[in-house]
């Protein structure tokens, strides 16, 4: 005799049935979230290397000030790309390990449900 009932195999496969709809949702969201990003930062790529060229065009026409500001103000927008690769990178991640997560729990579902 198996170890759950008709009614217990009946809710089990509802919750397997909803929790997997539920982890393809999210997983949607998810990839769509991160080929938004994945598009924004491809084509704002180079814009901090045209950016640092325009400083390095214009550094010697400004004041020794006013030249200290704008390269500061390149670094920290070598900054602002460095967090949005990071960004793009932890997306990616998050979406592999959703997947691998919803595949994990699929699999502990089937094997419950089709214990004998």
């Amino acid at each position: 005799m198996g170890l759950f009932g008709n009614k217990e195999k009946k809710i089990i496969e509802e919750l397997h049935k909803k929790n997997e709809n539920h982890c393809k949702e999210i997983s949607k969201e998810i990839a769509d979230l991160l080929d938004d990003l994945k598009t924004d930062y491809d084509e704002n790529q180079e814009v901090v290397q045209e950016f640092s060229n325009f400083v390095e065009e214009l550094k010697t026409k400004l004041s020794p000030e006013d030249a200290v500001k704008l390269i500061d103000f390149s670094s920290r927008l070598n900054k602002v790309k460095r967090c949005a690769k990071k960004g793009v990178e932890a997306m990616r991640e998050l979406a592999r390990d959703q997947r691998k997560m919803s595949s994990e729990t699929r699999m502990e579902y089937e094997e419950y449900f089709y214990m004998k």
